[in-house]
């Protein structure tokens, strides 16, 4: 089993394919299978690699609470492409991972060819019912284990719309995630989920970004709707991709649509053809008057 020693951590990953490296970083209830769908559909044309965050058998799982964070886990990303040989990849976060990937490019613009950053910004908007939801998930992992964590946390309202379209995807899905480290998830939601910035306060770093951008959402993630259209507004090398009547896992949930938006957008990168906006300031806007 392939694993990279960095930052102190193993990180396992696989790599699947020839071409272009076409890297791809997992939310927080997924893991390196929850790319299947992605790497199956662009592993003809490109060099595929998933892996696992830290705290995600069969990465470690360190015991230190002050090993997670969301700094820990961008500076592993980039470890990992060090490891791996790569200058520059295509990056493709969902959730945790989309937030990995947006901080890879404002971090290190350099490694990125591109971003896609799908459903991500989950606690930007109505903290106090997120710091709470998430204490409770805290307090249910270390109470009751991971297999029941799983059975309630999958049943949240924005994975509702996966299980209602794909109930057989969504066990999966379900069974998959009940298979995590009950300490490495708590550990990630104390170190990285209620401690990253949220995407409101990112603005500045925003306005500077240059790396072309995809934002990907499903218009049923509630939590993630307002943030992605935030991102469409502050990155001018960005655009926005809705996907109806979706929630959150929308890769797994819609992955023919989810793959072509992001095949779509990787060939415009390429060809150059991808545009960045010009700021839009008052001094540009006609006298309404």
């Amino acid at each position: 089993m392939p694993h990279a020693a960095v930052n102190g951590v193993e990180l396992y990953y696989e790599v699947t394919g020839d071409g272009y490296p076409l890297v791809f970083s997992h939310e927080f209830a997924g893991d390196y299978r929850s790319w299947d769908p992605q790497v199956s559909f662009f592993t003809r044309l490109y060099r595929c690699i998933t892996y696992c965050h830290r705290g995600f058998p069969p990465s470690s799982v360190p015991d230190d609470p002050a090993a997670y964070s969301q700094e820990a886990a961008v500076e592993d990303l980039r470890a990992l492409l060090d490891h791996l040989g790569i200058q520059q990849a295509h990056i493709v976060g969902l959730s945790m991972g989309g937030n990995v990937a947006l901080n890879l490019a404002l971090r290190h613009p350099e490694r990125c060819r591109s971003i896609v950053v799908a459903g991500t910004g989950s606690g930007t908007t109505d903290r106090e019912r997120f710091e709470k939801d998430l204490q409770s998930s805290i307090d249910l992992l270390i109470t009751r284990g991971m297999r029941a964590f799983a059975d309630v946390y999958t049943l949240g309202a924005a994975r509702l719309p996966f299980k209602r379209k794909d109930p057989k995807g969504w066990a999966e899905f379900r069974e998959q995630f009940a298979q995590h480290s009950a300490l490495g998830s708590a550990r990630t939601l104390q170190g990285v989920q209620i401690r990253r910035p949220i995407v409101f306060a990112l603005k500045e770093q925003l306005n500077h970004l240059r790396v072309p951008t995809l934002v990907l959402i499903g218009d049923e993630d509630e939590p993630c709707v307002d943030p992605a259209v935030f991102l469409r507004r502050e990155i001018a090398s960005s655009g926005l991709v809705v996907i109806p009547q979706s929630g959150h896992t929308i890769n797994l949930e819609e992955p023919a649509l989810f793959n072509q938006a992001v095949l779509d957008f990787i060939r415009m990168v390429e060809a150059g053809r991808w545009a960045t906006r010009a700021a839009v300031t008052t001094a540009l806007l006609p006298d309404a008057r």
